[in-house]
């Protein structure tokens, strides 16, 4: 699975988990939009980083993540980090809608 598929996966996942699994909806949805935004923000940040820590330790590839523990790697999670949060802000505003 590629870094790319990954953070798609995790941002939309994230983003129906708060849309649709009841008690965590309505409390989601009872926070400012301020902080709903902040929570998406540090759970994506929290799946990249457990990707980037995976490769580190050599577990990426039983997982079959293709991310590298090296600067480039860093780099690309980092570009791809950003195409998933936004992903997720519109995936939440669709699912919301």
């Amino acid at each position: 699975m590629t870094a790319e598929t990954l953070t798609a996966v995790a941002g939309l996942v994230l983003s129906l988990l708060f849309s649709y699994v009841p008690g965590l909806n309505g409390w989601f949805d009872a926070l400012e939009s301020t902080y709903k935004r902040i929570i998406m923000l540090v759970l994506l940040i929290v799946v990249a980083g457990g990707a980037y820590a995976l490769a580190c330790v050599g577990a990426s590839e039983q997982l079959g993540l293709a991310v590298t523990c090296d600067y480039e790697g860093g780099v690309a999670l980092a570009r791809v980090f950003i195409a998933a949060l936004v992903a997720n802000q519109a995936a939440y505003a669709i699912t919301k809608g």
